[in-house]
């Protein structure tokens, strides 16, 4: 039933716009070529043996948002891009997942070299829990000239991490000229939860976003091109009515947080001579943030009244900054073109609570704390080469051959004491309320290398068809080597229509993040009658506690991915459908919390002998660590078409269709020989992780985004359909789904020649939320909408863009 829904709707819009070809005639337009999937040059995006979507600097710009992550999944169907809240550091480093799968299944790179990913590692229950990943948002769209997206497992072509596919960000590159932009935009809504049905209007999240971009000669052939970004966005607020207080009144702050951003980005190339070329770019960014945690009523256990006597709202701050440089040579040597080329990556997460309280230190607690920070870098040095191979075929052979050296580091710093430290006041909890900071035995320093070598080959065997061939051998310090291939191949039955497909392996390595994160806590259980402090936390997974559960060191994910598409194209009008399977085995998840208590079940109380062995002194009441185990399979279909034609006097018209469906299947889940020899084994991994797997991201998508444009005036209009997506629990019963929903995007643009532009929009023109939290899940009113929504919850955006192009 996928597949037939899909190609009926594939065949439908290719019907309406095939008839909108006798009424108009067709722009010409010089084809993109694209440099992401294949070391071949000259190839334009329906030329390849794999499918590539080009993503240009203006279908980003030319929407509200102004945020690298939102403005990618806005125009990209296999990308979702959720805005989850009430989940400490994941509210500031959102994670975006390509086909469904994992943040950290995506490679990114900029200007085909390896991004760093952040430092965050996502433990609370958003999409992604468990996962490491790039922060996009850590790009400016306005550095980018365009992105190309890889939808093809590519292990065997770039390593770790391309089980889903590739984002490759191209930044601009111009010696002259420039542009400067800002873009205010506000929310303009009226909320609707389930305690609440009349509703409330809000006006909130006010967004100030500054951009510009210069062009410098290098002398008189080499370019410099800076760009630069700042942005203010205040935060907004959704929760539903707190039902505890009387009146009742919205006493959370559930929604997207303040952020202040800075970005400056530099991209420069510089010819030597005629035979080698210099370039290097680098980035930096600083983002403040702060999101807030659940709200403490006056009569919270774990209040100060002396201090916060009616109660407090914790705000948690991240303090995030975020580098890197790259540099290289390229040139001809010995028959090869040649590039060499070294890029660093360094990402830091500071963590501060403000409006809190250390509740075990009493009315001598601050109410601001250092939480501590986790920092993570990358060094990546690699020297690749290709040349034509003429075995007597159709064009020359293609053949790259490369090695690659890897470094990575992560830490983990303590925050100040008083962010941790049990006070001595019983019955109340220790640290910083709302984010307790990292403790002295969590503080981490790891490292560890790998190297990689690979090569290509690109067989051109006639001029209808070729394959292509990549196998990579990858071998890291810490858990020993990988290998992995991939061949494709393409036929072309005629100028019009193209059949490809892949067959590829992959694998992801374990991030050092996975591997060695550990945060812990203080809280207190009622054992034999005496409140007791006892100790929860993440371990990893080669620490004694988690061995005591079972936990072995982490190994890297395995995938093997299929995929078969069509392409056709005629005249001005284009469509792709590619099908794909991803079957990926020994995925790494964080386990549910292993729960322990003395005088609880027969399984609590053997649980309890086996984290707190005899002669321990911490008594640890709950852990969760990393663990190998969660097959899956994952089937779909990405359909794209498009359309541009030439209407005369009414101006041109450019009509893009798109969607994606998708569905996983969870196939096995972890288990270990300790827990399973207890009288009933806990779950490793529960229903609600599961179910996040299978129904946490949309399973279908589709986007119709319509642009006219005649003279200096341009219209656009987007609308994009999500398919539902289910909230799930460890308890069915409080299951929930965020539903079928259609958002309206409008812009309407004026640019004149003298370069000034004027733009006027609307995102979510229709103010669609997604369905209302339950009142028996969301008791206390915090969470009224699911952060599960692939399209956040913060209603209708209204905003205004002032350019000046030169």
């Amino acid at each position: 039933m996928l597949y037939r829904s899909a190609l009926f709707a594939a065949v439908s819009a290719a019907s309406l716009l095939a008839g909108a070809v006798q009424a108009a005639e067709p722009v010409g337009e010089v084809e993109e070529l694209v440099v992401t999937g294949s070391r071949t040059e000259g190839r334009t995006r329906l030329e390849t043996l794999a499918p590539v979507d080009v993503i240009s600097t203006e279908a980003l710009t030319r929407q509200g948002n102004t945020e690298m992550a939102t403005a990618l999944a806005a125009v990209a169907p296999s990308m979702s891009f959720p805005r989850p809240s009430i989940t400490d550091g994941t509210d500031s480093v959102r994670p975006a997942t390509l086909r469904g799968l994992a943040p950290d299944q995506t490679l990114v790179l900029i200007n085909s070299m390896r991004r760093h990913s952040s430092a965050l590692v996502n433990v609370n229950g958003s999409i992604g829990r468990g996962s490491a990943a790039v922060d996009l948002n850590s790009i400016p769209t306005v550095a980018v000239d365009r992105i190309e997206v890889l939808r093809d497992g590519a292990s065997a072509q770039y390593g770790s991490d391309a089980i889903a596919g590739v984002v490759n960000m191209r930044l601009r590159e111009a010696d002259e000229g420039g542009s400067a932009s800002v873009t205010y935009g506000v929310y303009d809504t009226r909320v609707r939860t389930a305690r609440d049905l009349k509703g409330r209007d809000k006006n909130d999240g006010p967004t100030f976003t500054a951009t510009g971009w210069q062009g410098f000669k290098l002398g008189s052939d080499g370019f410099l091109t800076v760009s630069g970004e700042y942005l203010f966005r205040n935060p907004t607020s959704r929760g539903d009515l707190d039902p505890r207080i009387t009146p009742s009144k919205v006493t959370s702050r559930f929604g997207d947080p303040q952020v202040d951003q800075i970005t400056v980005y530099a991209n420069a190339g510089k010819p030597l001579n005629e035979e080698w070329d210099l370039y290097g770019f680098g980035g930096y960014q600083k983002r403040k943030t702060d999101s807030a945690a659940f709200p403490r009523l006056a009569n919270n256990p774990n209040n100060v009244p002396s201090i916060w006597p009616i109660g407090f709202l914790p705000l948690i701050t991240t303090d995030i900054t975020d580098y890197s440089a790259a540099g290289g040579l390229r040139g001809s040597l010995a028959g090869f073109e040649i590039d060499a080329g070294l890029v660093y990556g360094y990402n830091q997460v500071h963590y501060g609570v403000r409006d809190s309280v250390n509740a075990s230190m009493g009315a001598g607690s601050p109410t601001d704390f250092d939480a501590g920070k986790m920092q993570y870098d990358q060094l990546v040095a690699q020297i690749g080469g290709t040349r034509p191979l003429d075995f007597g075929l159709a064009k020359p052979a293609n053949l790259a051959l490369g090695v690659e050296f890897r470094r990575e580091s992560y830490q983990i710093t303590q925050g100040e004491r008083a962010s941790w430290v049990f006070g001595g006041v019983a019955g109340k909890a220790a640290g910083s309320q709302g984010f307790p900071g990292f403790q002295p035995g969590n503080e981490v320093d790891k490292d560890r290398n790998s190297q990689s070598v690979y090569a290509d080959l690109d067989l051109p065997v006639t001029d209808a068809f070729g394959v292509a061939a990549a196998v990579r051998y990858e071998n890291y310090s810490d858990f020993g080597s990988k290998t992995t291939g991939k061949i494709s191949g393409r036929y072309d039955f005629n100028d019009a229509l193209a059949i490809r497909g892949t067959l590829a392996t992959g694998f992801r390595a374990p991030a050092l993040q996975q591997q060695f994160f550990t945060a812990t806590s203080t809280n207190f259980l009622a054992i034999n009658g005496v409140s007791t402090p006892v100790e929860v936390g993440t371990f990893p997974a080669t620490s004694a506690v988690a061995k005591s559960l079972g936990g072995k060191a982490l190994q890297p994910e395995e995938s093997v991915n299929y995929s078969l598409g069509l392409v056709f194209r005629t005249g001005a009008f284009e469509a792709t459908i590619d099908a794909y399977r991803i079957d990926i085995d020994n995925r790494i998840v964080l386990s549910e919390n292993i729960q322990c208590n003395p005088t609880g079940t027969p399984t609590a109380q053997a649980i309890c002998g086996l984290i707190n062995p005899p002669g321990t002194n911490a008594q640890l009441g709950a852990a969760r660590f990393f663990i190998n185990g969660v097959n899956t399979e994952t089937t779909g279909l990405d359909i794209v078409a498009r359309y541009r034609w030439d209407m005369g006097g009414f101006g041109d018209l450019d009509v893009t269709g798109a969607a994606n469906f998708n569905s996983t299947d969870v196939t096995a889940v972890p288990k270990t020989s300790v827990l399973e020899s207890l009288p009933v084994p806990p779950p490793l991994f529960d229903r609600a992780n599961r179910l996040t797997f299978e129904e946490g991201t949309p399973a279908s998508k589709y986007v119709l985004n319509v642009d006219w444009s005649r003279g200096d005036f341009g219209l656009s209009g987007k609308l994009t359909r999500y398919g539902d997506v289910l909230s799930p629990s460890n308890n069915p019963a409080l299951d929930y789904k965020v539903g079928e929903h259609v958002l309206l995007d409008v812009e309407g643009r004026w640019n004149s020649e003298g370069g000034v532009g004027i733009a006027l929009g609307v995102s979510n023109a229709l103010d669609e939320y997604p369905n209302r939290t339950p009142t028996n899940v969301n008791t206390n009113g915090p969470v009224a909408f699911p952060n599960f929504s692939p399209f956040g919850f913060n209603g209708r955006y209204v905003y205004a863009r002032l350019s000046y192009n030169w």
